[in-house]
């Protein structure tokens, strides 16, 4: 008797889609390998997972680029795809089975170029890439100005991450989701880029690529903290 459909951990979305490379690909005089332990099966159901992420946020970038999906739409799911294919690596057996991503790619003969670049972002685009201004200087018409709250709000975090390196906190498990929020926080202020703006871009793409133990060094850590100080100071530029 067959067990009955175990429901994936991810959400459906419909941008997935089941690929048909698989007929093509496939023996049917070869004998298929069976699972031999529920450790092994669970290894193969996560490595399945991850497999379905993947094609899963390339369709749902391919529909963000059509605008054939809201940008809180294509924020809301490509946030949970990421978060659903770290947690799946968070697993040192599934990890060390994966290798990286893109020995992953070539022994499952997958493209997917737009989630190989959103996977090494690690943020969805509408967080990672600043909205320029289409406003001339000749423009009467200017964005209301972002609340307070909003401003204070940005402001801790970066305060919070600046004091995190102090304290010498230099893991991606401990700077990742603080620089994350910094980002976050600062594009609900202002959609104007600033001043090393980049550099937190390019600081949470660098942590996102580390192992979840691995640390910055000392010098890493001391550039980190010198750009962060002046995104902060970019940032403050802004608000005047």
């Amino acid at each position: 008797m067959y067990a009955s459909p175990r429901q994936t951990p991810y959400a459906p979305t419909p941008y997935s889609y089941t690929p048909n490379t698989l007929s093509a690909t496939i023996n049917l005089d070869e004998e298929v390998k069976l699972p031999t332990s529920t450790a092994e099966r669970d290894l193969y159901d996560s490595l399945a997972e991850i497999y379905s992420i993947i094609i899963t946020l390339d369709g749902l970038e391919k529909a963000y680029i059509k605008d054939s999906v809201t940008e809180s739409e294509y924020t809301e799911t490509c946030s949970r795809l990421l978060k659903q294919y770290k947690s799946n690596l968070s697993d040192e057996t599934v990890a060390r089975e994966f290798v990286d991503l893109e020995t992953f790619k070539r022994t499952w003969e997958m493209e997917c170029p737009r989630a190989t670049e959103r996977l090494r972002v690690g943020l969805p685009a509408t967080i990672s890439e600043a909205t320029p201004s289409t406003h001339t200087p000749t423009t009467t018409t200017s964005h209301p100005p972002a609340s307070g709250a909003l401003i204070s709000a940005a402001t801790e975090n970066f305060i919070t991450f600046l004091d995190a390196l102090k304290l010498n906190m230099l893991s991606k498990d401990s700077l990742h989701p603080l620089l994350s929020d910094v980002i976050q926080s600062v594009n609900k202020v202002t959609d104007r880029d600033f001043e090393d703006r980049g550099k937190i871009i390019q600081w949470l793409i660098a942590l996102n690529q580390m192992r979840a133990t691995e640390e910055l060094s000392e010098e890493q850590a001391r550039e980190l903290a010198f750009d962060m100080e002046g995104a902060y100071h970019g940032f403050k530029a802004t608000l005047n």
